[in-house]
């Protein structure tokens, strides 16, 4: 007797899909049976996590917009609807962080720079939620799965916007659930702590990657795959009856007092 996780028949759209965890999110989804939209700022980026899902027997479709304009969004959603022909599960992997990744004292912040943040973070997100809540509404239902971060349960210095903007995140969540279950919604978060990804490897020095492996009680980074996989699940029926929950992902790292603070071994990025 064994258990498998089917989402044939499921529709899927993951924004920021084109690299790191989303890329990774995007292509469990594929594996796993459902057909995937892939969203990325980037066209040639989405194109390629596409033809990467096609290769490997997948049912795929890439979808570029710029999901910092309100107009895009319901536009990506439309067309999401479109070309897949209804949709039953989004993924909300989007935000940013400034350059130097955003790291600052607080009392360095000013308006612009802390609505920046926000808006990029929070407003996006929840822009996201609501289109995909108003096509789900209409057809029985779905799951909405937004990445928050593990910020939120750990914050470290010089991070106070983004770690703020992201726990309103992990509220949203909630807020979302309580009103769209009985809609058929299920509303989920992900707080995934320092993921393995190119854009950490380019960020932090290797001692500073190996301080925070020994800063988690597993003594590891979390890798793509295990965000993903925790996807797969929320999206099933096997979490029916899951909502209103975001799940902590990190090797453990929140139950330590603190994590390394100072800035030393991460690299400035001023793009």
């Amino acid at each position: 007797m064994s258990i498998a996780i089917d989402l044939r028949g499921e529709k899927a759209l993951v924004t920021g899909a084109g690299a790191g965890i989303g890329r990774e999110i995007a292509i469990w989804l594929a594996k796993a049976g459902a057909t995937v939209v892939v969203n990325d700022l980037v066209p040639e980026r989405a194109k390629s996590v596409v033809n990467e899902i096609s290769q490997n027997g997948g049912d795929a479709f890439a979808v570029p917009a710029d999901c910092r304009d309100d107009t895009a969004v319901d536009e990506l959603v439309k067309r999401s609807v479109e070309v897949m022909g209804g949709l039953s599960i989004a993924v909300n992997n989007i935000g940013m962080l400034p350059p130097n990744r955003g790291l600052k004292p607080f009392v360095e912040y000013n308006g612009d720079d802390w609505r920046d943040i926000i808006d990029q973070n929070l407003t996006l997100s929840a822009l996201c939620g609501r289109a995909e809540a108003e096509v789900m509404s209409k057809s029985g239902g779905g799951v909405i799965i937004f990445i928050s971060s593990g910020e939120t349960t750990r914050p470290s210095p010089y991070n106070s916007a983004y770690a703020a903007s992201k726990a309103a995140i992990n509220h949203l969540v909630t807020s979302m659930a309580v009103e769209l279950g009985p809609t058929g919604i299920r509303v989920l978060g992900i707080a995934p702590g320092t993921t393995l990804t190119e854009t950490v490897a380019a960020a932090f020095t290797e001692d500073r990657i190996q301080q925070l492996v020994a800063s988690t009680p597993l003594r590891k980074m979390v890798e793509h795959d295990e965000l993903a996989r925790l996807v797969v699940f929320l999206a099933s029926d096997l979490a029916r009856c899951i909502t209103g929950q975001f799940f902590i992902t990190d090797a453990g790292a929140f139950l330590s007092r603190t994590r390394p603070g100072n800035l030393e071994g991460v690299r400035a990025n001023d793009t």
